[in-house]
Order: structure tokens, then C-alpha cells, then sequence
């Protein structure tokens, strides 16, 4: 095995797209704003955070108390590692001054040891990496690690880098082969240790991620012998159960696992990591692992918007096909890091069944995760609430019908705001002899091998132009062209200067090649229509039986009651759809494409059960793009809406 592709950065590539733009400069001008305030403690009426002053109090700078959760440090990492993104789309002096003085706090908290961590610094230094299982010092370091590479590649500063590398080599010094064979309990040290080891060419990282990786499985029940060990938990009564070996992916070493299970995070992050560690290291054997993964997640665990991790016990996987929609946890972290994970796999293989899920994510199942007007989040994103029952009923609490402005667990948050401040990393990856379009992103590129600039009216409309101007004479430019397009169907045509492409012959494994001899001026454009399509699940996921969803482009859509005179239950679709995609002028949901669907209402008795047969009765439905949902005060949501035999 050869990995294909490497990583471009995101100082090569700045969007400039009428869809994500407007997203990312939403995130940097009002949502890092105000997520600063909050981890500062300066916003009131939610969640208090107090992550940074942690780090003061740390530092010898203030006194006080630890405050919040044992991980709280990761929001702090998270949050530097998006500002250090949105650097590099929107110049900010004064925030990267602000930056530049948390990391300076960071600095002085750090232990003379090279030790980072801000719970164990303040309130408990005796019980240092005792509870592996519960205690986060691994994931909050790896975090950190993240935002220094991110804060280093993006200013040229590096002093955040070189704290982290002496907390990398602090780990080092305690973990590995003849020394303690711990792993941690919640993973992502191991992405941490990867960017890290790129970034300085230091090979001892890349090793670390190895064996942590590597060493989880070996003895399943490590985190059991663990807690006999110490003799105390962290989260009392409710603690993780040590025997539990699914939950944190220990019940068997990484090469043999072929079910997604556990904590849907956790897992996704540590196949994240095993994918990059398979493409740099040319390892088959690991790739096939996350091959057998992948698989499983898309084939059997995934809902129709990308969402993963079906159950609230444990925030985990469930069973294959188990997929309720009023109950989904499909955490927006969990969908975050479906992104990691399909870029890794696209680095070693472009292929469209990676491209494929990553598109989904980005336009469905993790900008769900927060309010259009960037205030309020989602940790939860159901296909399904009833006002009055989610959020409410035992077994639906977690099922919130609006956004809540913020967490005593803010994860989802601020992963989104790296994620989204990041999107340019995604859009592009290049090989020796041929760049790979993932997306079709509007933007500007600054490749090895040539400037691309791109014009995309995507994804409301199918047309995407890639003008080329060529730093070498030849080479191939690969395409992602997304799996739902077919040439017949949706009368798919591509054109080099204005000459038709055989399609045919192009196209391999979901990607358009086209080499020749490139010159300055030189235009590829795609274009296809965008009809509305009816999805169906399997038989096998019990809750859609009987149910179509209805998607235009990479855009899923669901029914809202305030479009629908408060009621969607009652909604049907009837067999071969009709719909029609308008453009919303007003309101909240301007610039959107909503759907017009001719469907029909069921009217039945008003008494609980009745012998009468239901009536139906022709209505034009309206449907809005899913990541949109909740924004419009409290209603009834569905994706999937029942289907109607009109005969």
C-alpha cells in the first residue's frame, strides 16, 4: 500500500463560496466572540465555564478553586485551535494578541516536568495519571497538541508548539515499551501526537501514537486493573464501567476490530488516528482495519444525515440497523469527527465512498449543531421530535427541540467552530502527479502544482467551474463527483474549454481524472441538474419502514409543524414524489432552497381508536433543509415522513 495524497493546509486555500463563507464568517465575527466571553466567564444566563481562568489559577496568576469538568482544558484547546484557523481566513490583530496572552497563561501553568493539565495541577496533583479511564489527560493534551500545530501553521509562533512538545515528551517519558502500558480512556492524544509529529519531523511522536493505538485491546481489561490499583473513581456512583471493554474500544487489539462500538467519539477519533498512522506508515494491515470500520459505520450505524452513535446510554454505537430517529443521540461531535476520519481515508485512497460521507457531514449532519445565527448548539441532533415528549420523557430527555446557549459539557461548540473555521484542509488533497478535488467548494487554491480558483453555486445549484492556471506543464486534476449524480439522470456534463469530457472513461472510483498539458486560462465545468430524490432505508432499520426522506444535492430535508400548520404527523408522501425547489427570500431561512412537495394529510377519528378508515386530503407540504431545523421556535420535526400508496 502507498498513500496517495498529502494534506494541504489552510493557508493554501481560502473559500470564497456563497454557502460556507457566510458560515465562516458567522463563526469568526459572532461565534469566537462570543465563545471567548464564555470561557472567560463574561456571558450570563448559561453554562458557566471558568476553563480559562483554570489556567490562571494554574499559573500562580490568581487563587481559587478548579472549576467544571475534568476535561475542561479541551474547550480552551479547541477554541485556540479554531481562532488559529480563522487567522488565516480573516486577519484579526487583536484576537491573535488575545490569543498570544491566553498562551502565555497556558505557558506558566505548565509543571516543570513538562506536565499540563489544569484539574490535577489545582486539585488533585497527588492522583496524576492514576485514572486513565476517567480522567481526560490524555484527550486534553491532545487537544492542546492540536491547536499548538494549528496556532504554529498559521502565525509562525511557536511557543505553544514547544509547550506542547515538552508535555508530548513528558508522556513519553512515563508511556511506552518497558515503562507504564497505559492507554487512554477517552481517545485523541493519538490525532495529537500524529500532527505533531508531522509538524517537527520528530519521529518519537509518531511511535507514542503507535503505541497507544496499538497497545488498546492488548489486555481488555486494563481499565478494570486499573481502578483495583488506584482504589478511587472520579465520577462517583456513575462513573464508566471498567469491565465494559466495547465502550472504550478495548475488547479486542485494533487489527481485529470490525464493529463500530462503544462511545461513537471515542471510537471515531481513534480510527481517525489509525488511518493516519496507515497512510503514513504505508501499513495494509491497518488500513484494512479501518476499512472493515468504515464500512460497518456507513453501512449498518449511520443515520441518513450522518449522525452516528444512535443511544444515549454511553453516547454510543448500538446495534447494526439500529437506528431510532425520536431517540438518535448522533452527537455533532461524533459527526465532526466522521470528517477526520473520511479525510484520512481520502489521503490514502481518493475514492467517492469517503468523499462521499465527508460532503454529507459538512451539509447535514454537523452544521446541525448550531443555530443559524451562531448562538446556540445541539449536542444532540434527532430525525424526529414531538414538543412535549422530547426533552421531557423518560427516554427522550436528551432529545432537545431547541438549542440550548451553551453546555456544562461544551464539546460539540467549540469542535465546531475548528471545524468550520478549518473547511479549506478538506476541500484538497495532493499526490506526485495529480491534485484531488474533494468538494465543490467555491475558493481559491495555491497548489504545488497550480492556482485553482473556483466558481461553485453549490449546493443549491449544479455548477461548479475550475479555472487552472498551471505552475507545471502537465498533470491531472481528479474531481470528486458526487455518488447521488448520475450522468443519465441528472444530464451530468463536463467540458475542458468548452469540449465535452467523456465521462466514461474519466471516471474511476467516484472521481473525474483529466490529464493533459494544462496552460494559464485553462477551464474545466461541471454542470447537472439537481432534481429532488427519494431516499428509503434498508428493511432492516425498523423505525423507517414504510418511510421516505427527500434530499436535493447533499442536502437532507425534514418537515417542520410551523410550515405545516403545526402538524407533520399527519403528513404523506405519496408514491413518485412531486416537488419543486423555491428559493426562501425572507425570514430566517433566506437564501435557502425549501421544497414545495405535493403530498397529502390523513385525517382521522378524534377518538383514540376507531373503526372508521382514515381520509386524506391533497396538501402542498414544505420541507426545509435539515441542518436548519429548530429555528423557528419550538415544533414537531421529521426526516422521515410516511409514504402514501395513492391507489
Amino acid at each position: 500500500m502507498q498513500k496517495t495524497a498529502d494534506e494541504v493546509t489552510v493557508k493554501q486555500v481560502h473559500i470564497k463560496d456563497d454557502f460556507w463563507s457566510e458560515i465562516q464568517n458567522r463563526i469568526i465575527n459572532v461565534v469566537i466572540p462570543f465563545q471567548e466571553r464564555v470561557l472567560n466567564d463574561e456571558v450570563e444566563g448559561v453554562a458557566k465555564s471558568h476553563a480559562i481562568e483554570n489556567f490562571r489559577i494554574a499559573a500562580g496568576i490568581h487563587t481559587g478553586e478548579f472549576y467544571g469538568m475534568v476535561f475542561q482544558d479541551s474547550d480552551v484547546a479547541k477554541w485556540l485551535e479554531g481562532v488559529a484557523y480563522s487567522l488565516t481566513v480573516k486577519p484579526d490583530a487583536a484576537l491573535e494578541k488575545r490569543a498570544d496572552e491566553i498562551i502565555d497563561i497556558i505557558e506558566k501553568a505548565q509543571q516543570p516536568d513538562g506536565y499540563l493539565n489544569t484539574y490535577f495541577t489545582i486539585k488533585e496533583p497527588e492522583h496524576r495519571w492514576q485514572n486513565l479511564q476517567e480522567c481526560h489527560e490524555l484527550y486534553c493534551a491532545g487537544h492542546m497538541m492540536e491547536a499548538a500545530v494549528a496556532y504554529y501553521q498559521a502565525t509562525g509562533k511557536d511557543k505553544l508548539l514547544h509547550v506542547m512538545e515538552r508535555m508530548a515528551d513528558h508522556i513519553i517519558s512515563r508511556f511506552g515499551e518497558g515503562k507504564e502500558r497505559g492507554i487512554p480512556g477517552h481517545q485523541e492524544v493519538e490525532i495529537g501526537l500524529m500532527k505533531l509529529y508531522r509538524v517537527t519531523g520528530k519521529e518519537k511522536y509518531k511511535d507514542m501514537a503507535r503505541f497507544f493505538l496499538e497497545e488498546r485491546g492488548k489486555n481488555p481489561n486494563y481499565f478494570y486493573e486499573e481502578k483495583q490499583k488506584r482504589g478511587w473513581i472520579h465520577f462517583g456512583q456513575y462513573g464508566m464501567d471498567p469491565l465494559d471493554t466495547k465502550y472504550a474500544q478495548v475488547y479486542k487489539p485494533i487489527y481485529e476490530q470490525d464493529k463500530a462500538v462503544g462511545h461513537a467519539v471515542r471510537a471515531t477519533y481513534m480510527y481517525t488516528a489509525m488511518a493516519d498512522l496507515a497512510g503514513e506508515d504505508n501499513d495494509e494491515k491497518l488500513y484494512q482495519a479501518c476499512k472493515r470500520l468504515w464500512n460497518n459505520i456507513v453501512n449498518q450505524r449511520m443515520y441518513l444525515t450522518g449522525g452516528i452513535g444512535s443511544t444515549t446510554d454511553g453516547e454510543a454505537f448500538s446495534e447494526d440497523y439500529d437506528l431510532p430517529n425520536d431517540m438518535a443521540y448522533a452527537e455533532t461531535c461524533a459527526s465532526i469527527a466522521m470528517v477526520f476520519f473520511a479525510k484520512r481515508m481520502l489521503n490514502i485512497e481518493p475514492d467517492g465512498i469517503y468523499a462521499d460521507i465527508m460532503e454529507r457531514e459538512l451539509y447535514n449532519g454537523t452544521i446541525s449543531g448550531i443555530q443559524l445565527d451562531g448562538k446556540r448548539y445541539f449536542y444532540v441532533n434527532p430525525l424526529e421530535v414531538q414538543p412535549g415528549i422530547s426533552g421531557k420523557v423518560f427516554g427522550y430527555r436528551h432529545v432537545l427541540p431547541e438549542r440550548p446557549g451553551w453546555y456544562e459539557c461544551a464539546c460539540c461548540p467549540t469542535n465546531l467552530v475548528r471545524l468550520m473555521t478549518s473547511l479549506s484542509a478538506y476541500a484538497w488533497s495532493e499526490g506526485k502527479d495529480t491534485i484531488y478535488s474533494h468538494l465543490f467548494m467555491g475558493q481559491e487554491a495555491d497548489l504545488g502544482k497550480a492556482k485553482i480558483q473556483v466558481e461553485s453555486q453549490y449546493p443549491w445549484e449544479g455548477k461548479v467551474v475550475y479555472h487552472i492556471e498551471p505552475k507545471q506543464n502537465e498533470f491531472t486534476v481528479a474531481i470528486h463527483i458526487p455518488g447521488y449524480i448520475k450522468q443519465k439522470e441528472h444530464h451530468l456534463k463536463v467540458t475542458v474549454n468548452g469540449e465535452s469530457v467523456c465521462i466514461a472513461c474519466a471516471l474511476r472510483k467516484g472521481y473525474l481524472y483529466l490529464n493533459q498539458i494544462w496552460k494559464d486560462g485553462d477551464t474545466v465545468e461541471i454542470t447537472f441538474d439537481m432534481p429532488v430524490r427519494e431516499v428509503f432505508a434498508n428493511s432492516k432499520v425498523r423505525d423507517d419502514e414504510g418511510c421516505v426522506a427527500l434530499m436535493r444535492g447533499p442536502v437532507v430535508y425534514c418537515f417542520e409543524g410551523v410550515d405545516n400548520d403545526g402538524d407533520v404527523q399527519s403528513l404523506r408522501i405519496p408514491e413518485n414524489v412531486v416537488a419543486e425547489a423555491v428559493l426562501c427570500e425572507e425570514g430566517k431561512l433566506a437564501g435557502m432552497m425549501l421544497l414545495n412537495v405535493k403530498g397529502y394529510r390523513i385525517h382521522t377519528s378524534e377518538t383514540l381508536y376507531s373503526e372508521e378508515r382514515p381520509t386524506k386530503e391533497k396538501e402542498t407540504l414544505t420541507a426545509i433543509p435539515y441542518y436548519a431545523w429548530a429555528n423557528r421556535g419550538e415544533n414537531q420535526m421529521r426526516v422521515w415522513m410516511h409514504g402514501l400508496n395513492e391507489n
